[in-house]
């Protein structure tokens, strides 16, 4: 049975069920603190946990989704993958776990031609919660499943929560026994090898508090409404129903590794252990075809790789891709072959694949080049450090190997590959702890800034009194009464001066920063107080909480008050707003409609703008841009808002931006028509000539795939002209021409400098010439060795110690057949010490090499280094100890 089969069945079967079909939610999760939607429950989370009210009692789906925490598994094991998709249904307060075991029994044992699954009922096993009699009591009841296929297990495995405070239950697990050949006998709790979970049933029936980790919480009490979530594995399903080793094997997968293997001359055998010749090459072939697959599917929804987040994520998946196939001996461009087979048999299930496949293949293809050149100034950086770790005889250290990684982006497996290949061990647990010192970082990092999973109990309390009104569409003045007054994520009954508090109006004029405007500020005032508004958040939806600091007097709960927007930042954030929409207006009438918006921020005064766009603007197009924005803002379009159903407005034309979550009904911002339609929250200026002007600042790259631009807005904008036009001023003053001919005299002045310091050049070069030929009749013999040691003094560069020390070996003769003879030349260059140590042929035969001599030296200047035998740098910390390190290097050689 083909995935697509699978996937529409299980629709048809739920909705025949009562259910209503959600089409799935995109890769990009709206939750602020996942960066992909990793569960199929994932979307429904507001509904499960009581924050909105659901549209409807029951759903079904099948969600996309994305998990990454376990990438290095991938293709080690039958079913760990970074994307998969999970079948799902839902009850919201609806049917409980007596009809969830009925439906999930009968859709996996039902025939196919009733338009079931039909897998036998006595390889099926069930797992439940150790405490839940009543599940174990309705699997018996409901099913053919006897008792002894019935394992109790604790909540480690049986138990869901969010790990916060709020709704958990237990869950029932269904596993399927793929047989004998796969392991020992004894269900799921001896080998989940052999007895591989399908489909999971969360019974969402507790409320929780004092949650100490995943198994200890207290149970405080039932929910009032009873949720069902369920999710079945459609890949691990697929698995079983095509008869196939692993999920890698299924038909949606399978095409990738079989051109991976056809590009790579390699045999993939299905090998599952590591005992098997083939094991390592079908590993990475495996890898392949599910990153290639990952890759395609976040492109299509979206994401472009980059630095940081989902792109650096994307990047990764692209990279290790990338690299499993150079490992498999293929060095070349690999995605155009790779990503149309992925393409050809994802676009059956998710048809936008294929007609999005020119802005995803255009971003794939650009960053596995981007990878490619990566690679090689690597390998050049590698070569370097194999290079002094041979000299050493030491390892390739950790944090040469760190450096690659990080600086370079070389992963470390070829790192290890390579060096091994010359002979080089590397300092891999050194490398190791400073990856682990860099996820830590991370990870404090990330649970600092993390808020989505944050305690919101007390916001969801003040939530169920009713959303606060915004009334700053038409009003910046307002009264109001204080409906929660918080400090710290409590209630409190007042607050004195000097206090920063968080207050919760019944209605209010502020922003609340949404849709990359920032919030207004403002005061909050009443009988003997004031509060100035710093901030406004909503950390639920249809929640304004604002952060202020309490100015003067005492700040009851309960207050009656009046809030007041800064009315000056409101209209210079309004003027960038709108400016936003005709900078990214511009941007598809220019570029062309896929130059759609990856991201914005906006403020009084400025914004920016990140944009779908593989490569650097040209200056004229930056200049076309511009105008055209202030173009239509010269001709004073009237900026109409409107509120509608969503498919009407899209219907209409308007542009939603993805991975935005939008309600049932939202607001049409429009200029000038369907020029500029977008679904926007904002708030805006009633024309475009409200704006002032426009200035570009500039254009750059944020992640391969992506640009930016930033822009000055209004009087800022003036300013910033007037800055550039002073700075005009003084250089035609300076330079005593007119601003027509600044560019011309400049340049000419650029390229006297260019001369002037190739005259220079020229000059030291003559000057370490002549030093040369003195430096010559210096040379000592020192116990048959002819050596000259000298301190340069200041220098410019390395290259300076260089080129003299190879110069004075030259004219003492570099032969077999000549003297032996070493030079040693010292410099400073920027305050730190420089040596140069140059050996000729007959010298090292003598058993005296630059190396050693080198590392005597720099030891004495407080640093180290090392070379070749014949020619070796190093350098240190004290300049003070250059006489010192030469002399060194003389008793070196004298005593060898």
């Amino acid at each position: 049975m083909k995935s697509y089969e699978i996937t529409r069945r299980w629709v048809d079967y739920f909705v025949s069920k009562g259910h209503t079909a959600v089409p799935s939610a995109s890769l990009v999760s709206s939750d602020p603190s996942l960066l992909f939607t990793v569960a199929g429950m994932v979307p429904f989370i507001p509904y499960l946990t009581a924050r909105e009210e659901p549209p409807f009692p029951r759903a079904t789906s099948v969600q996309k989704c994305i998990r990454t925490g376990d990438i290095e598994e991938v293709g080690k094991t039958a079913r760990h993958g970074t994307f998969f998709q999970m079948c799902g249904n839902f009850s919201f307060g609806d049917y409980f776990k007596e009809d969830a075991i009925k439906f999930a029994f009968e859709l996996l044992t039902k025939s196919v031609d009733d338009g079931g699954y039909g897998l036998p009922a006595e390889r099926l096993w069930v797992t439940v919660y150790e405490e839940d009699d009543e599940a174990e009591r309705l699997w018996l009841a409901n099913t053919s499943i006897p008792t002894e296929r019935i394992q109790r297990m604790g909540k480690s495995d049986n138990y869901w929560s969010t790990g916060q405070p709020g709704p958990a239950g237990p869950c029932s697990e269904i596993y399927y026994d793929r047989g004998p050949a796969y392991g020992a006998e004894g269900g799921p709790a001896v080998d989940d090898t052999r007895y591989i979970e399908i489909w999971n049933l969360v019974f969402m029936q507790y409320q929780i508090e004092n949650v100490r980790s995943k198994v200890e919480f207290d149970i405080v009490g039932e929910l009032p409404k009873k949720n069902i979530d369920t999710g079945l594995g459609m890949e691990r399903l697929a698995m079983i129903l095509q008869g196939v080793e692993n999920m890698y094997e299924t038909d949606q997968v399978r095409p990738v590794i079989d051109k991976a293997a056809e590009l790579s001359g390699k045999e993939y055998t299905s090998a599952e252990t590591d005992a098997d010749p083939h094991h390592a090459d079908d590993v990475r072939m495996r890898v392949v075809a599910d990153h290639v697959r990952s890759a395609l599917m976040l492109i299509a929804d979206g994401v472009t790789p980059s630095n940081e987040g989902r792109g650096y994520v994307l990047r990764r998946l692209i990279r290790r891709a990338v690299r499993a196939m150079r490992l498999l001996g293929v060095e070349k461009p690999v995605l155009p072959e790779l990503l149309p087979a992925s393409r050809d048999a994802m676009k059956g299930v998710y048809p936008q694949v294929e007609r999005d496949f020119e802005r995803i293949s255009r971003i794939a293809y650009g960053e596995e080049k981007a990878f490619l050149r990566t690679i090689a100034a690597g390998t050049a950086r590698l070569d370097e450090a194999v290079k002094v770790s041979k000299s050493s005889g030491t390892p390739l250290t950790g944090e040469e190997a760190f450096t690659l990684h990080d600086t370079y982006g070389f992963p470390i497996d070829l790192t290890l590959e390579m060096a091994e290949e010359a002979g080089v061990a590397v300092d891999e647990a050194g490398f190791r702890a400073l990856m682990e010192d860099q996820r830590s970082r991370a990870r404090a990092d990330a649970k600092e800034k993390k808020s989505g999973h944050a305690d919101l109990t007390v916001f969801q309390e003040l939530l169920a009194q009713g959303p606060t009104v915004f009334t700053g569409y038409t009003e910046l003045e307002g009264e109001s009464r204080v409906r929660g007054l918080l400090s710290k994520g409590s209630h409190i009954d007042r607050a004195i001066a000097g206090s920063e508090v968080e207050i919760v109006l019944e209605e209010t004029p502020f922003y609340a920063e949404a849709g990359g405007q920032a919030a207004d500020t403002g005061l909050i005032v009443g009988d003997g107080f004031v509060a100035e508004v710093l901030d406004v958040q909503r950390p639920v939806k249809g929640l304004s909480v604002h952060k202020a600091i309490v100015r003067e007097g005492e700040l009851p709960a309960d207050a009656l008050v009046r809030a007041a927007v800064d009315r000056e930042r409101r209209h210079a954030a309004e003027q960038a707003h709108t400016a936003t929409h005709l900078v990214h207006a511009s941007l598809r009438q220019i570029l062309g409609p896929e130059a759609v918006q990856r991201g914005s921020f906006n403020k009084a005064g400025y914004l920016r703008f990140d944009f779908a766009w593989g490569e650097q603007l040209s200056g004229a197009a930056r200049s076309e841009i511009e105008e055209v924005s202030n173009l239509a803002i010269r001709d004073n379009f009237t900026v109409n808002t409107s509120e509608m159903p969503l498919a009407e407005a899209k219907a209409a034309g308007a542009m939603a931006l993805f991975g935005e979550n939008y309600g049932s009904r939202v607001r049409v911002v429009e200029i000038n028509g369907p020029w500029s339609m977008e679904l926007c929250g904002g708030t805006h200026v009633d024309s475009t000539a409200l704006i002032g002007s426009l200035t570009l600042l500039g254009e750059q790259s944020v992640g391969s795939g992506n640009r930016r631009v930033e822009a000055f807005v209004g009087l800022d904008a003036f300013r910033h002209q007037a800055a550039e036009r002073a700075l005009v001023s003084e250089l035609t003053e300076m330079f005593k021409v007119p601003s027509g001919q600044l560019t011309e005299r400049i340049s000419a002045t650029l390229a006297k400098l260019k001369n002037a310091e190739k005259e220079l050049e020229r000059l030291r070069k003559e000057k370490l010439a002549a030093a040369a030929a003195s430096l010559v009749d210096t040379a000592k013999d020192v116990a048959g060795v002819r050596l000259i040691t000298h301190d340069a003094g200041e220098v410019s560069s390395a290259d300076e110690v260089r080129s003299l020390a190879l110069d004075l070996r030259g004219r003492l003769g570099a032969g077999a057949a000549d003297a032996a003879a070493v030079v040693a030349v010292a410099g400073v260059a920027n305050g730190r010490p420089l040596i140069l140590v140059a050996t000729n042929e007959a010298a090292r035969k003598e058993g005296v090499k630059a190396g050693a001599l080198v590392r005597t030296a720099a030891g004495i200047l407080g640093g180290g280094g090392g070379g070749k035998d014949d020619v070796a740098q190093g350098g240190g910390s004290d300049p003070s100890k250059v006489v010192e390190a030469l002399g060194a290097i003389a008793s070196a050689v004298a005593a060898r």
